[in-house]
């Protein structure tokens, strides 16, 4: 554990480094629910299921911009936010908790003796933040996911469900070309209504969806399967950073599941520069544990793997293209074996017995003549 002294300091550091953006909304109306400055006495499961620190012998993510489209970021000694575009024109602060969570389970940064840490500890991580509630405004949103392109990032989050727009269909689309990998929640079910209508972002092609896992790696009950889900992440019973210089335990849902996912995608590119958002998404899909039912996907995120594995369609420097589609082979692109050939066989085994005897002619020849020219070839007696 570290003592209230580092933490001040490491919150000062944060205070001074952080954007001077001027915080409009007043004190009344930002009110998130109160964390626990008690720091975790043991590690989240999450952190241990994905092991994330053997992940970590091969990058953490440095040189890497992640982008997070949420409610803000408090200050907080793990979280450091290098920049703030507030689309709600209140100010920076988190008045809801989700982006300060969100933003933490991606790239906190790791402390001795604190048990939390990101996925991705070394990435640079900008906030765009498009809304003060649960719930945002669509303008918003669409007007953070430009911003958020607009800055280059190489990983882009959005923990947010919405209905299908074209405005918001074409900011993703935007992002994409842009080589940017998308990873967005897959949405929480509610009641039986929202189990028949897929969530957005998320649902778009080229989006890597996230659902929720428990920690026995089953989906969690409030993950929508109607979205087509590319992987599960952590989203249950989660503890993340917390607004208050604080820490939040037994959170649930896709959105706390995706950060995990968009951590992972962070170590990728890093690790791999040369993948393209195409290629990076493919490759965290085939690495995952497996599926297990409607809306896992190909099961849990697995990092480590996501950064070893060589895939079929690697060379030895690497991943080099993504994978083809299955339809993409031919039918006889595994030849059959041909028949025997018993001809063949014969010609082939007399051959050979000839040659050996031949061999055994030569080389009783070599012994016995010598021996038979010293005694004039006359014939010798048994002993």
């Amino acid at each position: 554990m570290i003592g209230r002294a580092l933490l001040a300091s490491l919150l000062a550091l944060h205070l001074a480094a952080a954007p001077a953006a001027a915080a409009t909304i007043a004190d009344d109306d930002c009110n998130p629910k109160k964390g626990t400055v008690k720091l975790p006495a043991t590690e989240p499961w999450a952190q241990k299921r994905l092991d994330i620190k053997s992940a970590w012998r091969l990058t953490r993510g440095a040189g890497v911009t992640v982008a997070v489209v949420d409610s803000g970021a408090d200050y907080h000694p793990q979280v450091q936010i290098s920049k703030v575009v507030d689309e709600t024109h209140t100010g920076y602060r988190d008045c809801v908790g989700h982006g300060t969570a969100v933003a933490g389970i991606i790239g906190a940064r790791y402390l001795a003796g604190v048990p939390f840490h990101g996925v991705a500890p070394d990435v640079r991580l900008l906030m765009f933040k498009q809304s003060n509630k649960t719930d945002g405004v669509l303008a918003n949103l669409v007007n953070a996911i430009n911003d958020a392109v607009d800055a280059k990032p190489d990983v882009i989050n959005v923990s947010v469900r919405a209905s299908d727009n074209p405005s918001l269909r074409a900011a993703i689309q935007r992002a994409l070309d842009n080589d940017i990998v998308v990873v967005a929640a897959a949405g929480n079910i509610t009641n039986q209504d929202d189990e028949a209508e897929p969530s957005y972002p998320a649902a778009y092609d080229g989006v890597l969806a996230v659902g929720a896992a428990t920690p026995d790696g089953r989906r969690a009950d409030s993950s929508n399967a109607v979205t087509p889900v590319g992987v599960l992440g952590p989203g249950a019973d989660i503890t993340a950073p917390w607004p208050g210089r604080s820490y939040m335990r037994g959170l649930q849902g896709t959105s706390f599941a995706s950060p995990y996912v968009a951590g992972t995608a962070a170590l990728v590119r890093a690790r791999f520069p040369r993948l393209n958002q195409e290629q990076v998404r493919r490759r965290i899909i085939a690495t995952a544990d497996g599926t297990s039912g409607a809306g896992t996907g190909t099961g849990m995120v697995n990092p480590l793997l996501a950064l070893t594995a060589v895939l079929p369609y690697e060379d030895a420097n690497g991943p080099v293209v993504a994978e083809p589609p299955p339809t993409a082979l031919p039918a006889n692109a595994v030849a059959k074996v041909p028949p025997r050939d018993e001809t063949a066989i014969g010609i082939a085994m007399a051959v050979g017995t000839g040659a050996l005897m031949v061999m055994l002619v030569a080389g009783a020849l070599v012994l016995l003549v010598p021996r038979g020219r010293a005694r004039g070839w006359r014939p010798g007696r048994a002993s």
